[in-house]
């Protein structure tokens, strides 16, 4: 019997980044597979972005390679497979004139065409993903009046618009209170364990998500591959280094 391998969401190779005479990122390898939780730390300048950028095709790597869904970077075309949420993409001018419902609209754009007219099709996605994110009561509601975590599961909800493979966040909780940060992890958590959402997150609050995530990926300039988180965080060196609360893991409790 033959037997069939897993194309990874992303494979890289060998990656590497100089910008004006300065390493950024050396010689970066791994692989992403459908269906995991991988987050991402490391130290301010660590090349954390920078990374995440070249994945999206935003920065061009100095040398190495970038496969996505096996397919070389240069010649992926398929990028509503790729739901991304920017450093603070919840920070809306307050007089923005859309709805909630016309933001998470914009999502369908990616994978429809800018010309594409609205079809029973999109109307479920995007009521779906309102559903999701718990924000399908304020669908009506002028995007610039919610509050940051509210402003926060919008814009997660319109990159899930575009039914895409895997979600990846940089840092979203930027400027967001505590509680709606605790709604916010439960709400990726339940994405990845019960849609099978593949996401890839950037943070530094990772003490509060070790139960969760499978994978860590440590970035400053090289890469460190941790395949048990709550392992890895447990060290003080790593929490010196990557300014992580550890002790957090300890108090996190899981509600059933």
């Amino acid at each position: 019997m033959q037997l069939k391998f897993k194309v990874p969401i992303f494979d890289v190779k060998n990656l590497s980044f100089i910008v004006h005479g300065q390493s950024v990122l050396q010689n970066i390898n791994f692989q992403i597979f459908n269906g995991e939780y991988i987050a991402i730390i490391g130290p301010n300048g660590g090349g954390k972005t920078t990374l995440i950028r070249m994945l999206l095709g935003l920065e061009k790597p100095t040398s190495g390679e970038i496969r996505l869904f096996g397919k070389k970077l240069r010649s992926f075309k398929e990028w509503y497979k790729i739901g991304y949420v920017p450093q603070r993409a919840s920070h809306v001018d307050a007089n923005f004139p859309a709805t909630v419902e016309d933001i998470v609209k914009m999502g369908r754009i990616a994978k429809r065409g800018i010309f594409a007219g609205t079809s029973q099709e999109d109307k479920h996605v995007v009521e779906d993903a309102m559903l999701k994110m718990d924000i399908l009561d304020l669908k009506d509601k002028m995007v610039g009046t919610l509050s940051g975590g509210q402003r926060q599961r919008v814009m997660i909800a319109r990159a899930l618009a575009s039914s895409p493979e895997i979600l990846i966040l940089d840092e979203p909780n930027t400027g967001v209170d505590v509680v709606s940060q605790q709604r916010f992890y439960k709400l990726l958590a339940k994405l990845n364990k019960e849609d099978g959402m593949t996401i890839l997150f950037i943070t530094h609050d990772i003490g509060v998500i070790a139960d969760d995530i499978g994978r860590l990926f440590t970035i400053n300039q090289k890469a460190t591959i941790c395949n048990d988180p709550k392992k890895a965080l447990s060290c003080e060196e790593m929490s010196e280094l990557y300014g992580i609360d550890a002790h957090l893991i300890h108090n996190h409790k899981h509600e059933h």
